[in-house]
């Protein structure tokens, strides 16, 4: 079931697709409709993993995310 804050028309997705980019970081993932259908899912894959990976690839995301999230921290450390 789709939820109504995620869902957006394709010409508000080619006008404003950073609002697409932020539905999507707080709820996983943005469908866009096209002719009031859904033809559209962009999804965050931090949030929900939904593609097959590589165990390289699922390695490359986990650590830009712990980097990421823990920035500051491994700045402090390098001085």
């Amino acid at each position: 079931m789709m939820e109504s804050k995620a869902i957006v028309t394709d010409a508000q997705a080619r006008q404003d697709f950073s609002r697409v980019a932020q539905i999507a970081a707080e709820r996983g993932r943005v469908y866009v409709l096209q002719n009031d259908r859904p033809k559209l899912l962009v999804i965050d894959l931090d949030i929900e993993p939904q593609i097959e990976l590589s165990e390289e690839e699922k390695f490359q995301l986990v650590t830009q995310r712990i980097l990421r999230e823990h920035r500051a921290a491994f700045e402090e450390l390098a001085k």
